[in-house]
């Protein structure tokens, strides 16, 4: 089911997106109407989110990059559509934070992205959305840090490092938080 969604979410993404001026909006806009319609096929919303929230968003970045749109500048869509469409159907917010910076590193390393700049992208996103909605930050950050590490880890190769490194560089992320947030995720250096 996950895969079939992965390739809806694309055609979706990759339609929404071709000749519109706002990419990123069309981006939002069309993540958000796939996460809903996904969470409530899925029916328990808590349990289902960070699977289904990350196969939504690892399609969406898959469609941009059919359009040649940049995947890290459209990373904020992605976040920002998946957090509303889950707010949207009162599922886990957290957890749907989780899961789409998982899909959106899962997505960018599938298409031979960036997947340093998608995952600053998606923890930046993360913590603006989180605010924007009154959320907790430093655990939208920490959920978003934790979903970039585990794609990461499932990419194998350096890619830890190389998600790692970009966050710890990453001159807009608050660096205590992110810190704190690889260390909790068990992908700190040993």
């Amino acid at each position: 089911m996950l895969a079939k969604l992965v390739n809806e979410v694309t055609d979706a993404v990759a339609a929404a997106v071709k000749g519109v001026d706002n990419i990123l909006d069309a981006v939002t806009d069309t993540v958000k109407d796939q996460v809903v319609g996904a969470m409530q096929d899925v029916g328990d919303v808590s349990g289902a989110a960070v699977e289904t929230v990350a196969s939504v968003a690892s399609g969406a970045v898959k469609g941009v990059g059919q359009v040649s749109g940049s995947v890290v500048d459209t990373a904020a869509g992605i976040m920002s559509g998946s957090i509303k469409g889950v707010s949207q159907v009162g599922g886990d917010v957290v957890g749907a934070i989780k899961g789409a910076a998982q899909g959106i590193v899962q997505g960018t390393a599938e298409t031979g992205g960036d997947i340093g700049g998608a995952a600053v992208g998606a923890v930046e996103s993360a913590i603006k959305s989180a605010g924007d909605m009154g959320a907790d930050t430093s655990e939208a950050a920490k959920a978003a840090v934790g979903g970039a590490l585990d794609a990461a880890s499932s990419v194998g190769g350096d890619a830890v490092e190389t998600v790692r490194n970009a966050l710890l560089s990453a001159a807009a992320l608050p660096r205590d938080v992110i810190e704190s947030a690889i260390k909790g995720s068990g992908h700190d250096k040993k």
